[in-house]
C-alpha cells in the first residue's frame, strides 16, 4: 500500500520565544505573537487543528475537539537558520554554529572570489537585503562589480542587476562562491540575490537561489530514498539539501507556486514524502518586518489548507512546521531563537497533545514511523 507524507514548512513562523533566545540576543522576540495583531489575521483552519492548543499560545483560541494532533518543538542545534533548521527536522543536529561574518568576509575569501569570478567585489558587510541594493546597486550597475554581504546567518549573499549579470552567469558564480566557502569557512548557503529596475528604484527578483553545503551526514531523507521512497522537494528544499537524498525537484519563486504545486502533486500517485518549504514569510515579511504582510501571508495559506485538506486521500498524513522565527516586530531584521509549531493531521488519526519536545527530529521521527 502506497503511503504518503506531506511536510509543509512555513519558513520563519516561530511561536515565541526560546529558552536560549537570549543567548542569540532574542530575549521577548514572538513571531507568531506580533503578526497575530494585525486586522489581517485569520487562520480558521490551522485553530480548528488545534495551533491555539500549542503549549505557550495564548494569542490564538483553542479549539475544544483539535482535529489534528499538535507539539511546540524547540530546536537543538545551535543556530537560527534556514539550514540548520531544515537539517534537524530531517534529523541531523549541528552542534557547532555554522560561521558567520559580522565584519565581513575576510580577504583571503574576497581575493580568491575575485580571480575565479573575474569581477571585484563591493560592500562586504552585514546588511538588509533591500538597503544593500539601494546603497550600492548604483555602483554595482557602473561598474558591474558584485554586492556582495551577509547577515546574522551563515550566508554569502550576491546581488546583482539582471541587465548587468544575467541570470545564468548569476548562478555560475554562486556555484564558484560555493567551491570556495568550505572548510572553516563552510558558511550555511551561497545566495543569488538578483535584482532589477532603475536607480533608485530598485528591486529584487523573484530569481532568488540557494547553494547549500552538503549535509556532513545523511537524514531521513537519504534513509527514505535508500528505502525506495519517493523524496519530493518543493520550493528551496532540494537547494537547503543540495539534492541529497531528494529524487525529484520542484523549484518555486513564491508561496503561491508553492502551494498550486503541492497541490498538483496531491492528485499524482506516490509513494513517499513531499517536503515543501513556502519562503514568503521570511524573505519578504519577516525580515523586512511587515507584520501586515506576514499576516496577511498567512491567512492566505489558510484558506488554502481549508481546501487542500479535502483533496487528501484517507491514508495520508499532513505536517505543517517551520525552521526558526523571523519576528516581525522586533528591533532587528534577522532570524530569531523561537520555538516552532508543528500540527500532524489525517482524516482517521486520532488528536494527541504531545506538548513541548525538545528537538526538531520528532518530525524526522514521526514521518520515518508512518512510511516505514
Amino acid at each position: 500500500m502506497k503511503k504518503r507524507v506531506f511536510l509543509i514548512i512555513l519558513d520563519s513562523f516561530g511561536i515565541g520565544e526560546a529558552p536560549d533566545a537570549s543567548d542569540f540576543g532574542d530575549a521577548g522576540a514572538n513571531t507568531l505573537g506580533s503578526i497575530s495583531k494585525s486586522e489581517k489575521f485569520s487562520i480558521p483552519n490551522l485553530t480548528a487543528m488545534g495551533f491555539g492548543n500549542i503549549d505557550g499560545v495564548e494569542c490564538v483560541e483553542k479549539a475544544e475537539a483539535p482535529t489534528a494532533s499538535f507539539a511546540r518543538l524547540r530546536e537543538l542545534s545551535r543556530g537560527k537558520d534556514t539550514t540548520t533548521g531544515h537539517w534537524e527536522i530531517a534529523g541531523l543536529i549541528s552542534e557547532s554554529p555554522m560561521p558567520t561574518y559580522p565584519s565581513g568576509f575576510p580577504s583571503e575569501i574576497i581575493d580568491a572570489f575575485e580571480k575565479a569570478v573575474g569581477r571585484r567585489v563591493i560592500c562586504n558587510l552585514p546588511y538588509s537585503g533591500t538597503d544593500v541594493i539601494r546603497d550600492y546597486g548604483k555602483a554595482h550597475v557602473e561598474t558591474g562589480d558584485l554586492i556582495v554581504y551577509t547577515s546574522a546567518d551563515s550566508v554569502f549573499q550576491i546581488a546583482a542587476h539582471e541587465d548587468v549579470v544575467p541570470i545564468d552567469e548569476l548562478y555560475s558564480i554562486c556555484e564558484k562562491a560555493r567551491a570556495i566557502l568550505t572548510g572553516e569557512h563552510g558558511v550555511g548557503r551561497v545566495i543569488a540575490r538578483p535584482f532589477e529596475g532603475s536607480y533608485p528604484n530598485f528591486k529584487r527578483t523573484e530569481n532568488r537561489r540557494d547553494f547549500s553545503l552538503v549535509p556532513p551526514k545523511d537524514t531521513m531523507l537519504n534513509e527514505l530514498k535508500k528505502d525506495g521512497f519517493d523524496v519530493i522537494g518543493v520550493g528551496k528544499i532540494g537547494d537547503i539539501f543540495a539534492m541529497s537524498g531528494i529524487t525529484e525537484t520542484y523549484p518555486t519563486h513564491n508561496n503561491r507556486e508553492g502551494m498550486k504545486k503541492t497541490s498538483e502533486l496531491a492528485s499524482r500517485d506516490f509513494n513517499g514524502l513531499c517536503f515543501v518549504n513556502l519562503v514568503d514569510f521570511d524573505m519578504l515579511y519577516g525580515h523586512r518586518q511587515d507584520a501586515d504582510g506576514y499576516a496577511s501571508a498567512i491567512s492566505e495559506f489558510d484558506a488554502w489548507l481549508g481546501e487542500f485538506v479535502k483533496t487528501l486521500n484517507e491514508d495520508d498524513v499532513l505536517m505543517i512546521s517551520a525552521d526558526h522565527g523571523c519576528d516581525p516586530s522586533d528591533s532587528s531584521t534577522d532570524h530569531t531563537r523561537e520555538y516552532v509549531p508543528y500540527i500532524i493531521y489525517g482524516k482517521n488519526m486520532p488528536s494527541e497533545n504531545f506538548g513541548t519536545i525538545d528537538g526538531f527530529g520528532f518530525i524526522s521521527q514521526k514521518v520515518k514511523e508512518f512510511l516505514k
